[in-house]
């Protein structure tokens, strides 16, 4: 491990002593602070950064930096959320690999994520740190203006970055005190194998489907509403598939103008428009051997949707500016919240590209149709929000279960996450009451005063605004689904004063 040290034994000896002082630390900020000093001690680099991953590894974020042996805190606004757009972090993020550069000024690679500084940097290590347990976690990155040969730290720094994960996940679970019980084992989230929580028959035939295009090329397109884990379920795809090993990258088609959104899929050669002074590769490139999530594909321009169909038919890219294209190997899963048929009848989505992506379509089902998960996902997040907050976890009172079950939850999954983390934000004591949750139900008349009328009313009023929300609001076809007319529909609507903001979202 230490062959290609000039000093092995004196390292051997400072490595020690920074394993002995990972395994001292007390809480997380003093980890990563001795952490990150000892690195920069034992390479001599000017600078140590560490990027790690948030809770679902989507985004990659800086952490730590370390400047001439001191920690360096610049600006948060001045620094992306996500480190998507660097290829170089990227590649060792997504193919587990150690990246070493000694000639960094003179490569063509991006290096926007290093400080800017007078002396430009030449020298770059970049090691991958992996969780035995869950995979690769984040980034440990070393650059120094010098021409260093950093090649031999990386087996050793690989090594103290698995027990610096190590010692982090200790520190971050909660504390018992000696008289408390140890508490039961979790039971296993549903049995599906993908990590997807829910027991309920819905989520059962979603997972069905999950397996059964796991190992298959065909291109899949997750339906459903807003919030109910399109991305997991994305994710889910490629970690249990034979792509695992390879790159996973998220592209949002609404987040991106569409003057920048295909230079982004498809990558631009030097001079391509004005400030293309490089060449750069695209999602696709990144994304080639992997997989490609294609987020809202309902909002996709038109002429971006030509060039998309060329690429599922042929599996080939022309980035802008150039004449010549090239073939990539990436599987595209594409999602949305919207009516792709409802936009292709109105001239918005291609009908050829709509029958190609849907190879093999899955409906996510809505919260309220997945009987019993509300309180499995409430635990879930409930026990995840403690360990970040490092406290210990709470109980819940029968009363604030029954209040959440009885809730319809119309922003689905995403809500009862955000409804439940402010939830322990609140509860100051060791037990989840009801005013500790802002929710707004409307209360039905007491049993005995319901005529038959009305409860018939309550039901088919709930049908009705079901069926509206999952055919997103288009009432002809869930007239059509319903078996009635649409004037019947639109005269029902009105008796039991159904209004937009029922149904919507």
């Amino acid at each position: 491990m230490l062959r290609e040290i000039a000093h092995p034994l004196p390292y051997a000896e400072a490595l020690l002593e920074q394993f002995a002082s990972l395994s001292g630390a007390t809480d997380g900020a003093a980890l990563v602070e001795v952490f990150i000093q000892g690195v920069a001690r034992l390479s001599d680099c000017e600078l140590v950064q560490l990027y790690l991953c948030d809770a679902n590894r989507t985004r990659l974020e800086l952490n730590t930096e370390c400047l001439e042996g001191h920690l360096h805190f610049r600006d948060r606004s001045d620094l992306p959320s996500d480190y998507h757009d660097e290829q170089l972090l990227q590649y060792a993020l997504r193919q587990n690999r150690v990246v070493c550069l000694d000639a960094l000024g003179e490569s063509l690679h991006e290096t926007r994520f290093l400080p800017p500084r007078a002396t430009p940097w030449q020298s770059l290590l970049c090691v991958p740190l992996v969780n035995p347990q869950d995979g690769t976690r984040g980034l440990l990155l070393c650059a120094s203006a010098e021409h260093l040969d950093l090649q031999g730290y990386a087996h050793s720094f690989t090594q103290l970055g698995a027990f610096a994960l190590g010692q982090m996940h200790l520190l971050q679970r909660p504390r018992r005190s000696v008289d408390e019980p140890a508490p039961p084992a979790p039971a296993l989230s549903g049995g599906n194998g993908f990590g997807l929580i829910g027991k309920s028959a819905a989520m059962r035939k979603t997972c069905a489907l999950i397996n059964k295009v796991l190992h298959s090329p065909y291109t899949v397109l997750l339906r459903g509403e807003t919030g109910t884990g399109k991305e997991v379920v994305a994710r889910a795809i490629h970690d249990h598939g034979p792509r695992r090993s390879k790159a996973y990258i998220v592209q949002n088609c609404a987040a991106v103008p569409e003057n920048l959104l295909e230079s982004e899929l498809f990558g631009y050669r030097r001079g391509a428009f004005t400030g293309a002074d490089r060449d750069r590769a695209g999602l696709f490139d990144a994304a080639n051997g992997g997989t490609l999530l294609l987020d809202e594909i309902g909002d996709m321009p038109l002429a971006l949707q030509a060039k998309l169909l060329r690429v599922l038919q042929e599996g080939e890219i022309r980035p802008l500016g150039c004449n010549d294209t090239h073939t990539v190997d990436v599987r595209i899963i594409a999602a949305t919240h919207r009516d792709l048929k409802q936009l292709m009848e109105e001239g918005k989505f291609r009908e050829d590209l709509y029958y190609r992506l849907a190879q093999f379509p899955i409906l996510l089902p809505a919260l309220r149709q997945r009987e019993g998960d509300i309180i499995e996902l409430a635990r879930h997040f409930a026990d995840k929000a403690c360990a970040l907050l490092q406290r210990g976890p709470v109980s819940w009172s029968a009363a604030a279960l029954d209040h959440l079950a009885a809730y319809g939850f119309p922003g689905n999954v995403r809500e009862l996450k955000s409804i439940v983390e402010r939830a322990v934000l609140l509860c100051e004591g060791g037990e989840l009451l009801v005013e500790h949750f802002s929710l707004h139900i409307d209360s039905p008349p007491g049993r005995g005063q319901v005529s038959l009328r009305e409860r018939l009313a309550q039901i088919e009023r709930r049908l009705l605004v079901d069926c509206l929300r999952e055919n997103n609001g288009n009432k002809t076809r869930a007239a059509r689904e319903l078996g009635l007319p649409l004037r019947t529909l639109l005269y029902r609507l009105t008796r039991l004063k159904i209004e937009r903001r029922d149904f919507d979202g």
